[in-house]
């Protein structure tokens, strides 16, 4: 899958001087190799960029390259050099060593958070930069290209608590490319016939992190109708998992064409910042990125107002929540009420919470409940999909346990942390 970049480069208006927040840990303006950076099972080399003119508390692009590539070709192919030149943020370039230049994204270890091999390596990168430039937590992103793709998709699993959003050019969903035969290729999820449901998905990227309950990154996908190397079906794939991870629907809430033969697709909300973004491009293959489309990667990170706030979090307190448990002495019942307590309607969702340890789910009412214990979440059924501002669901569910009868302590709606009373 090497992937063969062409486009002329495109000259940027130099950006007048801004401030440093710290001494520069890597020369400016400068493309350089950092070693003993931490954690790093498998051996990759970190490239940094840090331009001239880094902003105080700066944003961090991950930029990750396709199989046969390098950190050093993912810089000079690109234009993501150029863009933080003009606004400021800095860029890691991780860069695989092993014999087939291939991110690792099949691995057992990789499909977890903290389980070794690639990710890890990476999120050792991340926590370097953060330490020696002082970055802002909260606007940390992840691009890549074709294995790159499929690296973002595994980054934004693992860490959901690091990333705020990525973008994948020719990618597959997370965990589609799971092997335990020790292979790098799968060459079901390669030719598109890996095929699941929307929850289905959503479970893996679940399990790569059990009992998170956070918010999740926004996701960004682009793909080629005549892809030969990873077969266009994956991009529908991934746009099924990352809307079923943010709780939203499939139907997109706007479609448009931004250029000729693009069709984009926006789930959740219209604007630039949607939590899932989906642009095809018809008659393309394998190698769709070309000169000039980092500036839509930029304005969906909202990293193109430079040193400005990055997408808005959401919003804590979105709902509230009241629990109650009636317990004997090996199981008990749970009734829980959630109050929409933002100003539109929730059209679909899906209430996350952890049970205590020793309490497993047995039977549910209101709800679709999965798992039946440790981190759960409870999916609307038909009836109650959609709760207008300051309405209310009810729901409830019959578990056992095993000495702890307590109900949850805390919960997320279309993960939105709620308040509970």
């Amino acid at each position: 899958m090497v992937l063969l970049l062409t486009g002329a480069l495109l000259a940027v208006p130099t950006a007048s001087a801004r401030p440093q927040s710290a001494p520069a840990a890597v020369p400016p303006a400068t493309l350089t190799e950092v070693t003993g950076f931490g954690a790093n099972p498998s051996n990759l080399q970190m490239y940094v960029y840090a331009p001239a003119n880094v902003t105080a508390h700066p944003a961090v692009l991950v930029a990750v390259h396709w199989c046969g590539g390098s950190g050093p070709a993912m810089h000079s192919g690109t234009e993501y050099a150029q863009l933080a030149d003009r606004y400021g943020f800095l860029i890691v370039y991780p860069s695989v060593t092993r014999g087939s230049k291939c991110f690792d994204v099949s691995s057992p270890q990789a499909l977890r958070r903290d389980g070794g091999s690639d990710p890890v390596g990476i999120k050792s990168m991340i926590d370097w930069v953060s330490a020696e430039y002082a970055t802002d937590p909260a606007r940390v992103f992840a691009t890549g290209i074709s294995s790159g793709a499929m690296m973002t998709n595994v980054l934004l699993g693992d860490y959901p608590d690091v990333f705020a959003a990525g973008a994948a050019f020719a990618g597959v969903p997370f965990g589609c490319f799971a092997t335990t035969d020790g292979s790098e290729w799968n060459s079901a999820c390669s030719g598109g016939t890996v095929n699941r449901t929307p929850q289905q998905w959503g479970d893996l990227v679940r399990g790569a992190y059990p009992g998170y309950t956070g918010p999740r990154p926004r996701m960004q996908v682009w793909h080629g109708t005549e892809d030969d190397v990873l077969r266009y079906p994956n991009f529908g794939e991934e746009i099924e998992q990352w809307t079923e991870v943010r709780g939203i629907g499939q139907t997109p809430a706007a479609t448009d064409s931004p250029q000729t033969g693009w069709t984009r697709t926006r789930y959740g909300s219209t604007g630039d910042r949607a939590p899932v973004e989906a642009i095809s491009l018809q008659g393309v293959g394998h190698n769709l990125y070309a000169w000039g489309t980092a500036d839509k990667v930029l304005t969906f990170f909202g990293l193109d107002a430079g040193g400005g706030p990055g997408p808005a979090p959401e919003p804590a307190g979105a709902c509230k929540v009241t629990v109650s448990t009636s317990a004997w002495n090996t199981g008990l019942t749970a009734s829980v009420t959630f109050t929409n307590t933002g100003t539109a309607a929730v059209n679909g969702w899906r209430l996350g919470f952890t049970l205590p340890t020793g309490q497993t789910v047995t039977n549910g009412w209101g709800a679709t409940y999965t798992p039946a214990s440790g981190t759960v979440t409870a999916t609307n059924v038909s009836y109650n999909g959609t709760v207008a501002p300051n309405a209310s669901v009810t729901l409830g569910y019959q578990a056992s346990h095993t000495g702890d009868s307590r109900g949850p302590s805390s919960f997320t709606l279309n993960g939105a942390q709620c308040t509970v009373s």
